[in-house]
């Protein structure tokens, strides 16, 4: 009798439904046993309604950035079936379409890239990181995009070892040298600086640009997120690169963050766990 009087009051999500009064040991134990039911239920619910938040906002923020490119498209491919278009017009609308499409293509590969991590369907090999030689094989691959924007880039300082993904790690630095790259005027400075801080191997990525004003430094790594004209959708990027750096550092057990130079420019700062001195190598 004592247990149905007490299973007649519990709701799902109500942690006090039972108060354990020892007088029964079995029925404390199936007490203890529901609130805890509860409590996980609870939590259950709280993280399927988050999950079903975060969807709608990426369903939405992918309808909203696929748009206009696919109006452009459309748009200059109407153009082209004018009879009378002057075939000089032919190879701007031309080339028009073939730039958006590339842009859907980048697109459509980091917003595969995004999910795979955030869903954790792409599982990291990981193996002993050299972030020194992470960092010179990501400005030898950017060379010609750093060429192009006369760009100086260098990696300066030292930082221990990381247990991670070289080809993830490698995405990180490759994905905020190139956004630096987009805000610096011809001949700016790109310097990777690598150190050791507190058990922590940190690659900071400063540039000397227009830095990204006083908008909230959390946001820029939202996806999709754009502080104000100068970081438009015509610098190139897709709106995700931060966003996948954010994803594969926290894979990774670190944080990454954006500060503002005194100076001027930004510096993005990534610190992932070092493998301790004396660990084997």
């Amino acid at each position: 009798m004592l247990l149905v009087k007490r299973a007649k009051a519990f709701h799902v999500g109500d942690e006090a439904a039972f108060t354990p009064d020892g007088r029964l040991y079995e029925a404390d134990e199936l007490a203890r046993s529901f609130n805890q039911l509860a409590r996980t239920a609870k939590a259950q619910q709280k993280d399927l309604a988050l999950k079903e938040r975060r969807q709608a906002a990426f369903v939405s923020d992918v309808a909203h950035e696929l748009r206009t490119p696919l109006t452009a498209i459309r748009g200059n491919a109407e153009m082209l079936l004018d009879p009378d278009l002057p075939p000089e017009m032919h190879e701007k609308f031309l080339s028009i379409i073939i730039g958006e499409s590339e842009r859907l293509s980048r697109l459509t590969n980091d917003l595969l890239t995004l999910k795979r991590i955030e869903n954790d369907i792409m599982p990291f090999e990981l193996s002993r990181v050299n972030l020194t030689k992470v960092c010179n094989e990501v400005l030898d691959m950017l060379e010609p995009i750093l060429r192009d924007c006369e760009a100086h880039a260098e990696v300066v300082g030292e930082a221990p070892d990381v247990l991670g993904s070289p080809d993830r790690l490698k995405q990180v630095v490759s994905n905020l040298v190139e956004n630096a790259s987009r805000f610096i005027e011809p001949g700016g400075h790109i310097v990777i600086e690598l150190f050791g801080l507190r058990g922590n191997s940190i690659v900071a990525v400063k540039d000397d640009g227009c830095g990204f004003g006083d908008a909230d430094p959390a946001l820029l790594f939202d996806r999709f997120y754009r502080t104000d004209s100068s970081r438009s959708r015509g610098t190139g990027g897709t709106g995700l690169g931060l966003a996948i750096v954010k994803s594969v550092v926290e894979a990774h057990d670190g944080t990454v963050e954006a500060i503002n130079l005194p100076e001027g420019g930004a510096c993005f700062i990534v610190a992932i766990p070092s493998i301790p001195g004396d660990a084997a190598a």
